[in-house]
C-alpha cells in the first residue's frame, strides 16, 4: 500500500534534528533567507531537484522544505551500527559510489511510493559556483517512473561556507529559494527526459541569478 507521507518516527527524528540543530545555524549563524516555502507540498511523493555546492545543502534543504527528504549517502556510513539505524530513519539510503548503483535507484523509487520526498542534486555532484551547467537525467528518470512532480531549489551562497584547508563553516549569509512544482516527464523517452531536465535547470539558475 502507498503511504501519503513518511513514517511518524521519521518525522520525529526530523523534527527533533531540525529544531535542535539546522534551523538555529541557518537562521543565526548562517542568517538564512527561505523564500516560497509555501510551494512545498507537505504530503505526497515529490522529487526534490537543487544545486550543489556545499556539503552542508542536504539538512539546509531538509530544514527550509519542512518535511524529512530522502537523500543518497555513500554505502560505508551504513556499516556503523547506531549511525546507519539513524541515518535510515531520517531517509537516507546507500550508494556505491562511482557506480551505476540499481539498488540505490530501486530504494529512490521505493520511497516515492511510500509518499517521501527525495532529493537529487541535479548535476549530481558540488559545483564551484552554485550554479547548474552539466544536469544529468537521473532525476527526471525516477520522476517518470515513480509519477511524481519536482521541486526546483536553490541554494545560494553554501559554496563560500568551507574554504579550502579550514574544517570549520564560515558564517556567510545563506538565500534558499523554492519554485513552483514541475510535472513529472510524459515518458521516459530521452529526448522528453531531457527536456525536463534542462526546464529544471533553468528555473534553478534563474532563482540563482536573483542572488540574496
Amino acid at each position: 500500500m502507498t503511504r501519503n507521507r513518511e513514517p511518524l518516527v521519521s518525522l520525529a527524528l526530523y523534527h527533533a534534528f531540525k529544531w535542535s540543530v539546522v534551523s538555529p545555524l541557518l537562521h543565526t549563524y548562517f542568517r538564512g533567507k527561505i523564500y516560497g516555502a509555501e510551494n512545498v507540498p507537505q504530503s505526497g511523493a515529490v522529487l526534490i531537484v537543487s544545486n550543489h555546492a556545499s556539503y552542508f545543502d542536504p539538512p539546509i534543504v531538509s530544514s527550509c522544505v519542512r518535511r524529512p527528504v530522502a537523500y543518497m549517502a555513500k554505502e560505508e556510513l551504513f556499516k556503523v551500527p547506531v549511525l546507519a539505524q539513524a541515518i535510515k530513519l531520517y531517509g537516507a539510503y546507500p550508494v556505491s559510489r562511482g557506480t551505476a548503483d540499481r539498488n540505490a535507484i530501486r530504494a529512490a523509487l521505493e520511497y516515492l511510493e511510500n509518499g517521501w520526498a527525495v532529493g537529487v542534486f541535479l548535476e549530481g555532484t558540488r559545483t564551484p559556483d552554485g550554479r547548474i551547467s552539466d544536469p544529468k537525467r537521473g532525476a527526471a528518470l525516477l520522476a517518470a517512473k515513480a509519477k511524481a512532480p519536482f521541486l526546483p531549489v536553490c541554494l545560494w551562497g553554501s559554496e563560500q561556507i568551507l574554504q579550502p584547508g579550514s574544517s570549520l563553516p564560515r558564517p556567510v549569509p545563506l538565500t534558499i529559494r523554492i519554485g513552483q512544482l514541475i510535472d513529472a516527464p510524459s515518458s521516459t523517452n530521452k529526448e522528453e527526459l531531457e527536456r525536463v531536465t534542462q526546464q529544471c535547470a533553468t528555473v534553478i539558475n534563474e532563482m540563482h541569478d536573483l542572488g540574496r
